[in-house]
């Protein structure tokens, strides 16, 4: 069955983004960078919250097409409407039973972009197996934490670490069983 990896960038206090989900100060280019992005080549689903799939829109996403073109796309909420879906694009609600067919069904492992709420409700429910982090050099007062309002307790096994110049790492866990 596929795994859920959760590929995100944050700060070095677990935001993974500043207040009005400012997300300037994280690394924007780099070969950390280069590194997430051909590493999100290799995904060929993708499951994100509504408001994750809404912040696309501040970079130019049309509402109801895919923010990554190569995956099929799940967003889960229970109030987003959109009239014209890609075939690509699936609304779906919260619901583990679906997380998990999606899960039987998908031909490579999942991409799970963003956000916090959703993150931690899926780490609530124990469907996240991987942590990528892109640990970024900042400390960031306030905004969206890694894990929402989660207060579960995991652990978790380092894997890799992966340094780049700018300071950025990439961090892989697994979650322990």
């Amino acid at each position: 069955m596929a795994r859920i990896i959760y590929y995100v960038a944050s700060s070095i206090n677990g935001f993974i983004a500043g207040q009005n989900d400012d997300i300037s100060d994280f690394a924007a280019g780099g070969k950390g960078v280069d590194k997430y992005l051909a590493d999100l080549q290799k995904f060929q689903t993708v499951i994100m919250g509504r408001k994750t799939y809404e912040f696309g829109y501040n970079y130019g996403l049309e509402p109801g097409q895919p923010a990554y073109p190569h995956m099929e796309h799940f967003i889960f909420s229970e109030s987003l409407k959109i009239e014209n879906l890609a075939e690509t694009v699936h609304i779906e609600n919260l619901s583990i039973d679906r997380v998990n067919e999606i899960k039987e069904s998908a031909k490579s492992d999942i991409y799970l972009c963003g956000g916090g709420q959703f993150a931690g409700w899926l780490l609530d429910n124990g469907l996240i197996e991987q942590l990528k982090l892109k640990l970024n050099p900042i400390i960031l007062g306030s905004g969206i934490r890694l894990f929402g309002n989660s207060t579960i307790k995991s652990k978790w096994n380092l894997k890799e670490t992966e340094s780049f110049e700018d300071g950025l790492k990439i961090l892989t866990y697994d979650i322990e069983k």
